[in-house]
């Protein structure tokens, strides 16, 4: 099986870009998008039904912001909206999908490089999010949660790491809190298949950051350590230039 995770930046511009051509050829299982700013009224959905896929979306309540989707060609045994945490859900950051042996999640965690009220609102999330987390896994023992965690959570996931330690999506506490959640039972799938440096998920749209790839890994496939040995490969397609950020890929044998 194969599931992607994109933040596309706007699924209407991706579009706009030749996204379906790209999804068609690329056939995942499972896509997962973050920051779609839409809602399916605004696009064709029978272009995705045509490609086999069922769409789930939990848009956010501002138009044009934020908001999450999931497409499966495989039979879905259920779907749940949010995380029944109003100031969380407002923003569309949480859409789950399950299915017969597990349930795959997009997520869309919070930015803070707008300031310090956005970095404190980051923070709590982290702390709800993993609280909803470990007692969904109580429930669901086998979880794929995929998308944009904002945070590189190794000091090789980020281009120049000693001189960015100061800006959000690096600092010190957020890795600490990627740390402490991993230690608590999730893997970072991507890890699993290479240790490598170099390998990121976003660029800067200024500077010719991507042409040069001073980058950032912030996209993942966090998965329950009892999948560990399901993994076939995990792959980022830096090629793919739709967004600010690129596709990643996880083959996965469920």
């Amino acid at each position: 099986m194969k599931i992607i995770t994109y933040n596309v930046n706007g699924l209407r511009s991706v579009i706009s870009k030749g996204f379906l051509t790209w999804l068609a050829h690329e056939s995942p299982d499972i896509i997962c998008l973050q920051e779609i700013k839409a809602t399916p009224e605004q696009v064709n959905v029978k272009d995705f039904e045509s490609l086999g896929y069922k769409h789930f979306w939990f848009p956010a309540q501002k138009k044009g912001y934020s908001g999450v989707a999931i497409f499966a060609k495989p039979n879905v045994k259920g779907v749940s909206y949010g995380m029944n945490i109003p100031e969380y859900d407002f923003e569309g950051r949480f859409l789950r999908v399950d299915f017969e042996a597990f349930s795959v999640v997009s997520v869309y965690h919070p930015s803070g490089t707008s300031g310090e009220e956005r970095q404190a609102f980051k923070m709590k999330w982290l702390g709800d999010f993993t609280q909803y987390l470990n007692q969904l896994r109580n429930e669901i023992p086998n979880l794929i949660v995929c998308g944009d965690y904002n945070i590189c959570r190794l000091w090789h996931d980020i281009h120049n790491p000693t001189k960015q330690q100061h800006l959000s999506g690096f600092l010190p506490e957020e890795r600490e809190w990627f740390a402490k959640f991993t230690e608590q039972g999730y893997t970072d799938a991507f890890r699993l298949i290479t240790n490598e440096a170099g390998q990121y998920t976003w660029w800067s749209m200024r500077g010719g950051a991507r042409e040069r790839n001073l980058g950032w890994r912030i996209d993942y496939h966090i998965i329950t350590n009892n999948l560990e040995n399901k993994v076939i490969n995990s792959t980022i397609l830096s090629d793919i230039k739709f967004s600010d950020h690129c596709p990643v890929t996880l083959e996965i044998d469920l």
